[in-house]
């Protein structure tokens, strides 16, 4: 695997993780609730479930790579339109946030797995990581190297994130509801996510 790759790899997945979905109204409800104690917990819970998620998603990636190069390219085609479609969707999504502030006094344990299973369980993560993946995956190397070096580069980048969105939903609350604010947000990552799986299917066809 090149470093080119790997980069490529990792600002793709920081735009992806700083898009708000499930997961992170999830952990912005818990922190305008109770506070920056949630950080830790959530952020943890979080990357276990992104984990479960990812490790499953590639250890079907795997059996595909290893059925058919026709399939796989097949699949990081339907990917790249997959990342246009959000793009597009974030892109349309306005400024609103729902999070509604979590009061109900719960233990970090609790809190960690509430959030391993809002992340881990939801269907759409296994479908996001199956689109997502193949795109940056060398049918060419070795698989379980690669699998290592996602998985490790992406879990690390999810504690990072959960845990900021905490800090920032706890400490600046009026920026995670300014309608404006996210408006901007949304706009900047639809058009990163769009010009992303452009620039996908503009490499598969240059091939």
């Amino acid at each position: 695997m090149s470093f080119e790759n790997w980069a490529a790899f990792a600002a793709a997945s920081t735009i992806l993780l700083v898009i708000p979905g499930p997961t992170i109204l999830l952990v912005v409800s818990y922190a305008l609730g109770q506070g920056w104690r949630t950080a830790l917990p959530m952020a943890v819970g979080v990357a276990f479930g992104d984990f479960t998620a990812m490790t499953l998603s590639m250890l079907g990636i795997g059996a595909l790579l290893a059925a058919s190069a026709t399939v796989f390219t097949v699949l990081k085609v339907v990917g790249a339109g997959y990342l246009i479609y959000l793009g597009i969707k974030l892109f349309r999504a306005g400024g609103t946030l729902k999070a509604e502030p979590r009061l109900d006094a719960v233990s970090s344990a609790k809190m960690m797995a509430h959030a391993w299973l809002v992340t881990a369980l939801n269907p759409k993560s296994i479908t996001f990581f199956v689109a997502f993946l193949p795109q940056f995956l060398d049918r060419h190397a070795d698989f379980w190297t690669q699998m290592l070096i996602f998985e490790t580069t992406f879990l690390a980048l999810a504690f990072a994130n959960a845990f900021g969105y905490a800090l920032i939903a706890a400490r600046a609350r009026n920026v995670v509801r300014n309608p404006k604010a996210i408006r901007i947000f949304n706009r900047t990552g639809g058009t990163l996510l769009v010009g992303a799986g452009i620039a996908t299917v503009a490499m598969r066809s240059g091939n």
